[in-house]
């Protein structure tokens, strides 16, 4: 320093600075202020590199100095900007790239830089703005085209963002970020094979870009491509062991694969290492709902909406966890609560929708209301997408069917179509699965067995979907889920086909205008029901909406009558617990009121809903002791709960569906309740195929009589336990060879009105 002027020494210093040396660059600048200490460029690059290194206090005030000493320094204004920002000071921040870009006009990096900020406080129309005018400044600048992308993508223009990632690759053919980031986009555009090869071509430039590993485990999860997602993550984890979104991420596939116990472990993780992660809490919060452990789910959902207040989708998770508890006001709450603070959010609507058919404070028409009001919001506006179908009008020529499900795997659904689908005629039907199954099992495949094309839809858009159908010509596309969960009406909405039907999920309607026809039988909508409560027309089958198979659990045998044995009679109702409500304990508790030395066995996750339900038949001067509890048991375990029931009581309004055919199976008969809404009459149906509709009960008072007077009547009981599994096997209701005939019947119905109409 001795032989070096003053300019010379800062040269030098800008230098080492330039190349990466910072030590020898601070030494320098250090000997320039201690002969000349108000030398501003100096004091300004001793500020950088404190920046640099993360000592942001100390970049601040000397970059503060700086500007004192030098006001009309513009890159010092931009990186005041810059330490602003990283300590989250977004306003302040604005304003010195503001003052940056007064002073130099042509200052495309402050340009950039002020996106950076206004994209970071969420005004991305501003920031769009600035990336382009700092592009327009250097159309080279290859950063600026990757911050463009971010902020497209943020205002969800994916395909602007796409190119503007792509121009960013191409002035940077090694930018592993920009590809890490187009990735992003492609897998939000559905295109997940091209963003799998994006994160691919940024791990190959970044090997250990824990982030790149990260988003391609999304991707692969997205994909279904489990297996490769976990090592994704796991990889992640391993270059990053903070990184707290790639352990939640592997506790979400993990999670989907049942391993419950390791994702609840995961979760814990990611909100150790970050304590306000919104979205951990929810994820855990899902686990323990899928492993029983209510209480606690509800509390992490709670906690992830005191952490972000605005979260439709926890809302609706926290509305899926009441739901189970049986308490549904503040299941149908929450849900309303998700749709107030998300209105598009289809999934969360549906949950709403699905959910007033299990409550008694709604009748037909209040639902008829809300399926329209869901159609309004979410269906009607796809109707542009609509096109004119032009699918050969032969009225006796094979068709093309479709079904649309989330439940081609080990589900109650599931279990129910299995044996249409092995009956189908496909001389005269060619089928077609588009299955929205993110974990297929043994179930899955014996589906694909059945069918003559199978479309794996998990992760596609909606549009993508609809334009799948169409290509493969659909004549007949058939829902199988209504508004269940994972259900893909928005595909439907786009009438990719001529014809579309809804069945099986449940039966009720859509409310979607889009669908032309439902299916139900006589004694669900009875011909001389008020059939405007469905938008869609109903085509009753001819005997039962229902086919049923035990399927692997044929070998399961039906036991003598408990009570013969125990001394006592045992009701049960294994239905999920969403359908007992105080109405039916009340009728429960007369029952067991009037049967001496009774027991009631119920099925229900662990959780306050228990105690609940003791306090209530407590009312009804039921001793708690008389009551079991059990919780959800694999089916085998489940079905043999039966071998300690002698008779099942129904629930309502919402009767057991596939639940009171497995009590059937296995000797158990149900009384049921008739009401007036179609999935009230459930019990009607069966009990009337089965040749036993005394068993039904048309009032509460017929209901509490009818079963008092069977539970008294042990040789009655004990007859019909004995036979009620040859009733089932010589019922409509196991008859699967008729059941696809009246199905495929019908389909060839409802296209011969098709053909026949002059347009469409």
């Amino acid at each position: 320093m001795a032989q070096l002027t003053i300019q010379q020494a800062f040269d030098l210093a800008l230098r080492h600075h330039q190349a990466g040396r910072l030590q020898e660059a601070e030494q320098l600048y250090r000997q320039i202020l201690a002969q000349q200490p108000r030398h501003a460029d100096a004091i300004h690059h001793l500020g950088v590199i404190a920046l640099q290194e993360g000592r942001d206090d100390m970049a601040l005030d000397l970059i503060r100095r700086a500007i004192a000493l030098n006001p009309g320094s513009s890159e010092a204004h931009s990186n005041f900007g810059t330490v602003l920002k990283g300590k989250g000071q977004l306003d302040e921040a604005i304003a010195a790239y503001r003052q940056a870009i007064a002073l130099k006009p042509n200052y495309a990096e402050a340009y950039s830089n002020l996106g950076n900020a206004l994209s970071d406080k969420g005004q991305l129309d501003e920031a769009i703005a600035a990336y382009r005018q700092a592009i327009a400044l250097r159309p080279n600048f290859a950063e600026a085209h990757n911050s463009l992308g971010n902020a497209l993508k943020g205002k969800e223009r994916l395909d602007e963002a796409i190119a503007a990632y792509r121009q960013a690759i191409a002035l940077r053919t090694n930018y592993a970020e920009a590809h890490s980031n187009l990735g992003n986009a492609l897998k939000g555009n559905g295109q997940l094979d091209e963003a799998i090869a994006a994160y691919r071509q940024a791990i190959a430039l970044k090997s250990n870009f824990a982030e790149a590993h990260n988003n391609l485990g999304n991707a692969l999860q997205k994909k279904g491509e489990f297996d490769n997602a976990i090592a994704a993550y796991r990889q992640a984890i391993a270059l990053k062991p903070k990184h707290a979104e790639a352990y939640n991420n592997l506790g979400s596939v993990l999670g989907n694969q049942r391993q419950l116990d390791e994702a609840i472990a995961l979760y814990y993780q990611a909100i150790a290492l970050r304590p306000n992660y919104a979205e951990a809490y929810n994820n855990l919060g899902n686990a323990l709902s899928d492993k029983g452990q209510l209480e606690e789910a509800i509390a992490a959902y709670r906690q992830a909406i005191a952490l972000r207040p605005n979260s439709p989708e926890t809302y609706s998770n926290l509305g899926n966890v009441e739901k189970k508890k049986g308490a549904l006001d503040e299941a149908i709450a929450a849900y309303r609560q998700a749709v107030a603070l998300k209105p598009n959010h289809a999934e969360a609507d549906s949950n709403l929708v699905y959910t007033l058919h299990f409550s008694s404070a709604y009748d037909a028409r209040a639902i008829a209301e809300e399926h329209r009001r869901w159609n309004q919001q979410h269906a009607e506006p796809l109707r542009k997408f609509i096109q004119p179908h032009t699918n050969d009008r032969d009225p006796n020529r094979r068709l093309r069917i479709g079904y649309v499900s989330p439940d081609f795997r080990e589900h109650v659904v599931g279990r129910n179509l299995l044996p249409l689908f092995r009956r189908h005629d496909h001389q005269q039907f060619e089928i077609t699965c588009y299955a929205q199954v993110p974990s297929p099992d043994a179930r899955t495949s014996q589906f694909q067995q059945t069918a003559d094309r199978w479309r794996n839809i998990v992760g596609l858009p909606d549009d993508q979907v609809a334009t799948q159908i169409r290509e493969d010509r659909i004549d007949l596309l058939v829902d199988l889920a209504l508004h269940m969960a994972n259900n893909r009406l928005l595909v439907i909405a786009r009438r990719p086909a001529p014809v579309q039907v809804t069945f099986a999920g449940y039966p009720a309607g859509t409310g979607l205008n889009a669908i032309d026809y439902r299916l139900s039988d006589p004694y669900l909508d009875p011909p001389d029901m008020d059939e405007s409560v469905y938008t869609e027309r109903t085509i009753r089958l001819p005997d039962s909406f229902w086919c049923y198979d035990p399927l692997e659990d044929r070998g399961i045998p039906v036991n003598s009558l408990p009570a013969l044995n125990a001394g006592f009679v045992t009701f049960g109702c294994l239905n999920n617990f969403c359908k007992v409500n105080d109405g039916v304990l009340t009728l429960w508790g007369r029952v067991l009121r009037q049967v001496e030395n009774s027991r009631l066995l119920l099925l229900a996750h662990p959780g306050s809903h228990r105690q609940r339900t003791l306090d209530r038949l407590r009312q009804e001067g039921i001793d708690p002791g008389r009551v079991e509890f059990v919780p959800f048991l694999p089916r085998p375990t489940y079905l043999e709960l039966h071998h300690r029931i002698d008779l099942g009581l129904d629930t309502f309004p919402y009767n057991g569906h596939t639940t009171s055919l497995d009590s059937f199976w296995m000797g158990v008969p149900v009384v049921t309740l008739v009401g007036q809404r179609a999935v009230s009459r459930a019990g009607w149906c069966q009990l009337s195929n089965l040749g036993l509709p005394e068993l039904a009960a048309q009032t509460a008072e017929q209901f509490v009589r009818i079963a008092v007077e069977i539970a008294k009547d042990l040789p009655r009981l004990e007859q019909l336990r004995s036979t009620l599994r040859r009733r089932m096997e010589q019922s409509p209701m196991m008859d699967a060879p008729k059941f696809a005939r009246n199905i495929e019947a019908a389909y060839r119905r409802m296209w011969h009105t098709w053909c026949q109409r002059s347009g469409s």
